[in-house]
């Protein structure tokens, strides 16, 4: 991937194939970059948090664009990683066809893996995990205000969750901006330290969360999970060195052209 190669945020019309089935469908989406997997969100205002505790308040966060991977990171992908570099191998990595963890299941989504092996996997693409403003832009997918990527009621048949274990990544139908499994299948890092009181005094142009903390924030939930944390606004959180058969991970990467702040 060329890395230096800047690509415009012009909307167009993208007909998506999940990897793992038949039940997505054409989306109308921004750019992606070529044989990348790599969806383009759109920068500008939009309304992020929720009802609920360390949600609050909701709050208006204006982002720069952003490129952010369409899928999950896969076992795959994550075993061409191990191969380049060396690092240690995940938690589960080939130890049980239980987790779908290893080569044996390669679009199934790498599972776990701490903030520290996700961080250095995304670095390694050329990319860096999402901040959390943008994690819940990119699982809204143009939504306003819904509880959900897909509206504002459950829907067993659009994510993965109270499940037996990981399925195949892009098995449910995609986003508003053509993203997969922004609502269960495995938990995502993101950058940000967690604070159950950041939203209170956060900064409106593309916060990044507390300067330092304990916990590293988690978004989208589980197959382990209720639908409860499949909310977009759901936040979880974690020490930065777990490692659990639920945690994944999605990479993003900045884009060219920075934004102001409007009225």
């Amino acid at each position: 991937m060329n890395t230096s190669v800047f690509f415009t945020a012009a909307l167009v019309t993208v007909a998506t194939l999940p990897l793992g089935g038949s039940r997505g469908a054409a989306q109308t989406a921004p750019q992606e970059e070529p044989a990348a997997g790599i969806v383009l969100v759109p920068g500008g205002p939009f309304l992020m948090g929720g009802e609920f505790d360390e949600e609050r308040p909701r709050h208006r966060v204006v982002l720069d664009p952003f490129w952010i991977d369409r899928y999950e990171v896969t076992n795959a992908e994550y075993a061409d990683y191990l191969k380049a570099t060396g690092a240690a191998e995940p938690r589960y990595w080939n130890k049980s066809d239980r987790f779908h963890s290893g080569e044996k299941f390669p679009r199934h989504p790498v599972v776990g893996i701490s903030w520290f092996e996700a961080k250095a996997y995304c670095e390694w693409r050329g990319k860096r995990l999402p901040t959390e403003a943008e994690w819940e832009k990119a699982a809204r997918g143009g939504r306003e205000g819904s509880a959900y990527p897909w509206g504002d009621q459950p829907d067993r048949t659009l994510a993965n969750y109270e499940g037996q274990g990981t399925l195949p990544v892009g098995s449910f139908a995609a986003n508003g901006y053509g993203l997969y499994d922004m609502a269960g299948n495995v938990w995502e890092w993101v950058a940000d330290w967690f604070d159950s009181s950041f939203y209170t005094g956060s900064p409106e142009l593309n916060p990044s969360g507390p300067a330092s903390g304990k916990e590293k924030v988690l978004r989208g939930g589980s197959y382990v999970d209720g639908i409860g944390p499949t909310r977009v606004a759901h936040r979880h959180w974690y020490p930065p060195n777990a490692q659990y058969k639920w945690l994944g991970a999605r990479c993003a990467r900045n884009a060219a052209a920075p934004l102001s702040v409007t009225p």
